[in-house]
């Protein structure tokens, strides 16, 4: 998919737990952990603003275009 979650990374950068930020988020470990290994089909933009405020970051922090091609290998 085109579309790359980097949840992982700005955790990471923050220090933050996948239990901390689904507390603040207010998600479940299971739907935080979807997102975070990029099998999630959709984000509700209400979700993708409580990350950005708990991750202190900006939506193009955490969501990524990456063409097919370059995803791929090729």
């Amino acid at each position: 998919m085109p579309i790359v979650v980097n949840v992982d990374v700005m955790m990471a950068r923050r220090k933050m737990s996948l239990t901390e930020l689904a507390v603040k988020v207010d998600i479940t470990l299971a739907n935080l952990s979807i997102l975070k290994t990029g099998k999630a089909k959709a984000i509700r933009f209400s979700t993708l603003e409580a990350i950005c405020r708990a991750l202190d970051c900006q939506p193009g922090d955490v969501l990524e275009y990456v063409p097919e091609s370059e995803s791929d290998g090729d």
